[in-house]
């Protein structure tokens, strides 16, 4: 899977290799994407966006909240509106037709900061039943890698290639001498712990 949180180049900058040093290339990618995919693990989430639409279908009894101005649906990561529709069944197989009326994306300015949308708002209003099915066709993940989400894939991808030196968990250093790796890089955590999913972790 593409859709690494950085740059070949960037790692290779980090562990000081030169750039046209390709002899570690394979070793170097597969950590990347291992750090990138721990990533979305961690979190519940993911932050690159899609390249096309693609339709999800959320049942209201899962993701609906009431709120005081209309009922909000809690929605996958949306990175973009173009070409987002909405849509409801009144049940499992049903027939879709468009929503009518208006809803709003929330939360308000969310891809204008480089956040994305998570929820839809109809005002004064309700979705429909808990046998109402909603499908939601847009372009999911987020507008653009967060640069923290970047750093801490480049650290964590930093470590599982030094990795291969430690097989047993074991690293020895000059300065301090035989020690264990601890089991979470805090650092990494650090740059993450905001982007985890609320009630993933």
């Amino acid at each position: 899977m593409a859709n690494e949180y950085g740059t070949l180049a960037s790692l290779k900058e980090k562990l000081s290799i030169e750039a046209d040093d390709t002899s570690r290339d394979a070793l170097l990618t597969s950590a990347l994407a291992a750090a990138s995919r721990a990533i979305d693990g961690s979190t519940g989430r993911r932050f690159w966006l899609d390249a096309s639409v693609t339709a999800r279908v959320y049942r209201l009894h899962e993701r609906v909240v009431c709120e005081e101005d209309g009922q909000l649906l809690k929605v996958d990561d949306i990175g973009d509106t173009t070409g987002m529709t909405v849509e409801s069944a009144s049940s499992t197989g049903g027939t879709y037709t468009s929503i009518t009326g208006t809803y709003d994306t929330t939360p308000d300015n969310a891809l204008a900061d480089g956040y994305p949308i998570t929820g839809l708002l109809r005002p004064n209003s309700i979705w429909g039943t808990s046998f109402t099915r909603i499908r939601v066709t847009a372009l999911f993940g987020w507008p653009a890698v967060p640069d923290e989400i970047t750093e801490a894939a480049l650290i964590q991808a930093t470590r599982l290639y030094k990795r291969k030196d430690s097989p047993e968990g074991i690293i020895g250093s000059a300065e301090w001498g035989v020690r264990n790796l601890s089991r979470r890089d805090p650092d990494v955590w650090a740059l993450i712990e905001p982007y985890i999913l609320p009630g993933f972790a």
